[in-house]
Order: structure tokens, then C-alpha cells, then sequence
């Protein structure tokens, strides 16, 4: 008779130089937003501006919203690389139900429910057949954006209602955008979950170590099937915001997005390699980047110019949290 293993202790919370090395992070972050912002007041007389400042929240809001759900799946020692893919197609979707007569609130449900649809299919790939979600998402981001590109071709669908405006365009109070609020709370939620609940714990459990995990009685590909999802679901909603932004459907349209919610969770401390990191950094980030775009984009500098420091940026933010972690633990 074999003696059955005690289960593994989830913590509640990290360990005590990990956390003070993301906390450090963060404040590093803070430093690092508040000089930007300094920069570009001074770079350009109209940044200051009331009416600039919420243009700029326009810059990483619909990104920040896929960062948050992707920032656990991060955590998780997952990645989903199709959330711009899925963007394409749920627009797409959205353009032909307009085409077709559609109101406002099936419009919105259609955009949602592509997105959780395409976001449920990357998870039971990975969970059920277990695939590595990096090629996973790699064919699915070829195959969404395709079915998109094979139903628009070169063409675009228009015509939205006026009150679908609203998501992407309009204003809750004077410069405070839609947008905006839905970032707010968006980030209320998932740091709530992420921090303060069980669920929380497990993804981190997860990250750290899957086999001890599972061990623990954490049901490791049910939790990360969720993570799938709420990623889709994050990406139906961006779908929504830029299309009512926009005005228009293309094949083309969140081109790049990927990159630019990878490089804000990872710019914001979270391990590419799972186990560690906060949503309050990906908030950080993201404001970060969306400063340094919007700058970028007042002193017209071309958007291909825009392409490569976001490359660039995201080499460099991989290299950095671990380089610091190593630094703080003396290592």
C-alpha cells in the first residue's frame, strides 16, 4: 500500500521578494509615465489640451481591454496571438448583420459572442487536444483574419446606425469617453479577480508550476479554457469599440494589435514565462504606451516608424522584468 501525497498548499498570496520586485516595478513605471507626460507637454503646446488628453486615452484603451484578459492568460504560461484575428472576423460578422438590417444591440451581441465563440475554440484546441497554445493561436490568427479577408475582399461594410457611434465615439461626461469608463472598470474587475479571489490564486498556481497544480486539486484545463475565453470575449469587445470608432468594417482593421497588448502586459511586469505579475502594471503600461504613441503621433512621425519602436519595445520589455527580478533577488 502506497502512502497517497498530501496536496500542495495554494498561497494566497506571492512571496514576499516577488512581490516587493513587482511593486518596485511598478513605482518605476510611475516614474517613467510621469516623465513622458512631462515630455510631451513640453514637445507640444496642444497636448494639455482637455479635448487632446481624452483623444489620447483613444490610443490604448480597445489594446488595454485585450491586455487585461491576456495578462492572465500570461500568467498562466499560455499566450493567444489571434486577438486581432478575432477583432477582423467579429467586425466582419458585425458589417454583414448591418448589411442585413441589424439594430444596435445585435450588432453589439454579435461582436461578443464571435469573440468569446473564436476565444472558447483557441482553449478547447489547447485544453482538450493539448496543443501548444503559441501554434494554436498562430493557425487561428490565419484562419480568422482569412475568412475575414475571403468575405470583404478589398472591399469595406459601412452604413452602422448612429447609435452604435456611441461605443467608440461618444462621451460619458464632458472629455471622459466610453472607452474610458469601460477601461476603468475593466481594470477593476480583473484585478479584483486576479488578487483578491481564489481564482486569482489558482492562475498563479498554474503559472508557477501546472503538474504541483494540478496536484493541489486545481483543475488546471478548466482554468485555462476560461482564460481562452475571457481573451475572445476581451477581443469581441475591442471588436465592437473600433468598429463603432471606425465606422467601417475591413479585413485589415487591428492589424498589429497583438503585439501592442503583449508588449503592454509584459511592459507592465507580468513573466513571459507565467507565474508572476499585476494588473495595476498592465494599467501602468498601457498609459505608458498610449503617452508615447500619442507624442509620437503629434510630432507626425509615420506610423511604420510607430511599427518598429513597438518591436523594438517589446524585445526589450521581455529582457527587463526578468533582468530586474534577477537584480532584487540578487542574483
Amino acid at each position: 500500500m502506497t502512502d497517497t501525497p498530501a496536496p500542495r498548499h495554494i498561497p494566497d498570496r506571492l512571496d514576499k521578494p516577488l512581490s516587493s520586485a513587482i511593486f518596485s516595478w511598478e513605482a518605476l513605471l510611475v516614474v517613467v509615465a510621469v516623465a513622458i507626460f512631462a515630455v510631451n507637454s513640453f514637445a507640444s503646446p496642444y497636448f494639455l489640451d482637455p479635448w487632446s488628453l481624452s483623444d489620447l486615452t483613444f490610443n490604448f484603451t480597445e489594446k488595454a481591454l485585450i491586455a487585461f484578459a491576456m495578462a492572465l492568460l500570461i500568467i498562466s504560461g499560455e499566450i493567444d496571438l489571434s486577438v486581432a484575428a478575432i477583432i477582423a472576423l467579429a467586425s466582419t460578422m458585425m458589417g454583414m448583420a448591418v448589411q442585413a438590417g441589424a439594430g444596435t444591440p445585435v450588432l453589439v451581441l454579435i461582436g461578443i459572442v464571435v469573440g468569446l465563440g473564436c476565444g472558447a475554440f483557441n482553449g478547447l484546441l489547447v485544453t482538450r487536444l493539448g496543443l501548444p497554445s503559441i501554434v494554436v493561436t498562430i493557425g487561428t490568427m490565419s484562419l480568422f483574419r482569412g475568412i475575414a479577408f475571403i468575405i470583404l475582399g478589398d472591399q469595406a461594410y459601412k452604413g452602422y446606425p448612429a447609435s452604435f457611434a456611441f461605443f467608440g465615439q461618444g462621451y460619458v461626461w464632458w472629455v471622459v469617453s466610453f472607452e474610458l469608463v469601460l477601461f476603468l472598470v475593466a481594470a477593476i474587475i480583473y484585478g479584483f479577480v486576479l488578487h483578491r479571489t481564489s481564482f486569482g490564486r489558482r492562475v498563479f498556481a498554474i503559472g508557477n508550476n501546472p503538474v504541483a497544480a494540478q496536484f493541489s486539486g486545481v483543475r488546471v484545463g478548466r482554468i485555462k479554457f476560461i482564460l481562452f475565453c475571457l481573451t475572445g470575449l476581451m477581443s469581441g469587445i475591442a471588436s465592437v469599440l473600433i468598429t463603432s470608432r471606425l465606422g467601417s468594417t475591413r479585413p485589415s482593421i487591428a492589424q498589429g494589435y497583438e503585439l501592442e497588448a503583449i508588449t503592454m502586459v509584459v511592459l507592465g511586469g507580468v513573466s513571459i514565462l507565467g507565474g508572476a505579475g499585476s494588473i495595476l502594471g498592465v494599467v501602468l503600461a498601457a498609459f505608458i504606451m498610449g503617452l508615447v504613441t500619442f507624442g509620437l503621433g503629434l510630432l507626425n512621425v509615420p506610423g511604420i516608424v510607430m511599427s518598429i519602436f513597438i518591436g523594438l519595445l517589446l524585445i526589450i520589455v521581455i529582457a527587463m522584468p526578468i533582468l530586474w527580478r534577477r537584480l532584487r533577488g540578487g542574483r
